[in-house]
């Protein structure tokens, strides 16, 4: 199945989770905020949270600096 990752097409299994997404991207261990199609999921949703043909995720990450 493909998705688009952060504005890119990105090709993925089908039942791919949010968290494994997280993995195979580079983001593991990142405080990171994700959203798919427009919506927030949850921290605690990542491990359960499926991703379907053609959603768009966004993910950010937290830089800090001053």
């Amino acid at each position: 199945m493909h998705i688009t990752l952060n504005g890119e097409a990105r090709p993925c299994a089908p039942g791919t989770s949010v968290s494994s997404l997280l993995d195979a991207a580079g983001y593991a261990g990142k405080r990171v905020a994700v959203e798919v199609n427009l919506e927030i999921v949850p921290r605690s949703a990542h491990a359960t949270h499926l991703l379907a043909e053609g959603d768009a995720v966004e993910i950010v990450h937290a830089i800090g600096g001053g």
